[in-house]
């Protein structure tokens, strides 16, 4: 596992964080970062994953957006997920970008939910594919649908 280090190969034409072929990750803590990556480097993705610590993602991902911390700005898709990213790194989550040499994304995500992700993203060439459920789903409006 090497250390993240943002390039202008992970961010649109706008310049927001969006790494094409790659998946993106947030795990609990820098020790399931570290077993979640032995477990991708076990499923031969050798040297393709990095490690991105609470404190790169705050000063090299958030940045991104081009907006104040504390401002709120109308985005789209991929502001809200690195808007997310953000406020999962200042709780301390830590990141794994991991590049895909191939269309195997969905086995990623089955390493990356093993290890507890919170939040997991494919970003693929004009689409970007949620890998673990979001969290804060608001569960009632589901229940209070089934109601019905």
């Amino acid at each position: 596992m090497t250390p993240f280090s943002l390039d202008s190969s992970m961010t649109s034409m706008g310049g927001v964080f969006y790494p094409t072929g790659h998946v993106f990750a947030m795990v609990p803590s820098d020790d399931v970062a570290h077993a979640a990556a032995d477990a991708l480097h076990a499923l031969g993705y050798d040297g393709a994953v990095r490690h991105a610590t609470p404190e790169a993602i705050l000063a090299d991902i958030v940045p991104t957006l081009g907006v104040e911390e504390n401002e709120l700005q109308s985005v789209g898709l991929e502001g809200e997920i690195v808007q997310r990213i953000g406020e999962l790194a200042q709780q301390g989550q830590h990141g794994l970008l991991v590049a895909l040499g191939r269309d195997d994304a969905h086995e990623v995500a089955d390493v990356l939910n093993a290890y507890g992700a919170t939040a997991a993203f494919h970003y693929r060439e004009l689409v970007i594919e949620e890998l673990v459920p979001d969290q804060d789903d608001d569960w009632d409006e589901d229940q209070d649908d089934d109601e019905d």
